[in-house]
C-alpha cells in the first residue's frame, strides 16, 4: 500500500465524476472536497452509530448488526465482509469506524479502488513488485495500470452462518500476479463481537467497570484450493487487514516496539513511504513509536518483523477514546510481502504493521493495519491471521491504566508526545 495513496488524488477526480450527486455537473476535475462528508441533512455526520446504521441500511440490504448490551458492530457482506463501524454506547453512542458516505450513497463503482471505509476490512498483498496482484503482467507500475482486485474491492462475500455474536462469510476467487502465477483461493472471515469475559482477558474487570468498551475480532483464513503449491519463486500472498477510523487533531498512534540496537534489529520505524517525517509528526523512542494521526499530512509508518510486537493503538484526548489493536504475530516468521511499485531486490522484506494518516484526500481518516506472514501453501493448506480491535471511552484514570498495561505508556504521555519535541 506504499504507493496507493500517492495515486489517490488523481483517483478522486474519477470518483467525483461517478460518485457525487447528479446535480454536480463540473466534469473537469471537481474539488476533492466533494468526496468528504459535509454538514448536510442527507447523510449522517455526527459520528452517531444509529445514524450510520440507518444510512447503511438505505444502500446495503445485507447489513448485519451484532449487539451485546451497548457494544455493537455492523457487518456488511456486500462490502467485502467489512466491519463497517462499531460503538460502545448503543444506538446513540459514538460511531468509531470511518465511512465514505458519498461513494456508498452513489451506488456506483469507480476505477482502481472503491474506498468504502470500514473499521476492519480484508485485503491481500502484495500490492506492487514482481509478485503484485494489483498489476497485470507486463504493465508499468503506475496509477493508470493499478487496480485493486475485484474480489477484495467490489464483490460481495457469501454469508455462511450467523449467531448473536458471530458472522462467518466466505468467497472463492482466482487471482493472477504480475509474474503470471495463478492463485485459486477461498477467503473466509469469521467476525465476532467480543463479550466482557473476552475483553477481560486483556483488561481487568475493575477497569472495565469505569469505561464504555467494545471489542471485535476478525479471524481471516486463506486456503489454496488450486492444484499447485505456492512458492516464493513464483510469488506468495499475505492477509492484510486495515481499520479506518476518524482522525482528530488530538489523536496519536502508539506502537510499542522491540528495544535494541539498530545494528542488530534494524531501524525502529520505516517512515520513508512519503518522505521522512519531522519530530512534530513522528517520535521514535526506545520502546515506543508515536505517530500523528490528524489527517493533516499524507504519511505512513511501518514496523518490521524484527521490531514488531503483537499490539498497536491510538489515543484521542479530545474524545477520551483509546483504541487497541492486537493481532497474531510469530516473531520467527520473517517473510512479509513488500508492496513497493518497483521490481524489488527483496520482495519478502515488508512490514508487519502500518499506520496511515490521510490529508483529506479520502477524508478525515487514519488507518491501523496489520499483515500476516507470506506462506508457501500446498493444495488445501490454509493460513490464518487474527485481527482484534478494542475501543475504550470514558474515565481518564481508567484509560491511563489500560494504556499503561497494554501499550506501556499512559494517556498523558501519549497526549504530550509532540509537545515535548
Amino acid at each position: 500500500m506504499k504507493n496507493l495513496y500517492n495515486f489517490i488524488f488523481s483517483v478522486l477526480v474519477v470518483i467525483c465524476l461517478l460518485a457525487c450527486d447528479n446535480t454536480q455537473k463540473d466534469k473537469q476535475g471537481s474539488s476533492q472536497d466533494s468526496l468528504i462528508m459535509k454538514n448536510t441533512t442527507e447523510t449522517p455526520i455526527n459520528n452517531n452509530f444509529g445514524a450510520d446504521l440507518d444510512f447503511l441500511k438505505l444502500y446495503d440490504t445485507t447489513v448485519i448488526t451484532l449487539a451485546n448490551a451497548n457494544a455493537q458492530i455492523i457487518v456488511s457482506p456486500k462490502f467485502q465482509a467489512r466491519i463497517m463501524t462499531a460503538t460502545a454506547g448503543g444506538r446513540e453512542g459514538m460511531s468509531i469506524g470511518w465511512l465514505n458516505y458519498p461513494l456508498i450513497k452513489s451506488g456506483k463503482l469507480v476505477p482502481h479502488i472503491n474506498a468504502f471505509g470500514g473499521a476492519d476490512r480484508f485485503w491481500l498483498g502484495p500490492e506492487g513488485g514482481q509478485y503484485a496482484i494489483f498489476f497485470k503482467k507486463g504493465d508499468s507500475f503506475d496509477g493508470q495500470n493499478w487496480q485493486t482486485p475485484a474480489p477484495i474491492d467490489s464483490e460481495s462475500f457469501d454469508l455462511v452462518s450467523q449467531s448473536e455474536s458471530m458472522v462467518k462469510l466466505q468467497k472463492q476467487a482466482q487471482l493472477t500476479n504480475y509474474a503470471g502465477t495463478t492463485f485459486d483461493i477461498r477467503m473466509e472471515r469469521t467476525i465476532r463481537l467480543l463479550g466482557k469475559a473476552e475483553v477481560e482477558k486483556i483488561v481487568a474487570n475493575e477497569l472495565l467497570e469505569k469505561v464504555q468498551f467494545v471489542g471485535y475480532q476478525s479471524e481471516n483464513q486463506v486456503t489454496n484450493i488450486g492444484k499447485e503449491a505456492w512458492t516464493k519463486e513464483k510469488g506468495l500472498l499475505s492477509i492484510w487487514i486495515l481499520g479506518m477510523f476518524n482522525a482528530s487533531p488530538a489523536n496519536t498512534v502508539v506502537v510499542p516496539i522491540v528495544e535494541g540496537k539498530e545494528s542488530e534489529l534494524g531501524i525502529k520505524v520505516n517512515d520513508d513511504y512519503f518522505g521522512k517525517l519531522a519530530t512534530d509528526r513522528l517520535v521514535a523512542k526506545e520502546k515506543v513509536i508515536y505517530f500523528k494521526a490528524d489527517s493533516k499530512l499524507r504519511s505512513k509508518i511501518g514496523i518490521s518483523p524484527q521490531r514488531s510486537k503483537d499490539i498497536m493503538g491510538s489515543y484521542d484526548s479530545d474524545k477520551q477514546l483509546l483504541t487497541i489493536v492486537k493481532f497474531t504475530f510469530d516473531p520467527q516468521s520473517k517473510d512479509y510481502v513488500n508492496s513497493q511499485w518497483v521490481h524489488q531486490e527483496q520482495p519478502y522484506k515488508g512490514d508487519v504493521s502500518n499506520s496511515y494518516n490521510d490529508d483529506q484526500n479520502l477524508g478525515n481518516v487514519y488507518e491501523l493495519e496489520t499483515s500476516s506472514a507470506a506462506k508457501a501453501l500446498r493444495p488445501n493448506q490454509s493460513m490464518l491471521h487474527t485481527h482484534s480491535t478494542f475501543h475504550f471511552l470514558g474515565d481518564k484514570v481508567a484509560l491511563d491504566a489500560i494504556a499503561q498495561k497494554l501499550l506501556g505508556v499512559g494517556v498523558e504521555e501519549i497526549s504530550n508526545a509532540f509537545t515535548k519535541n
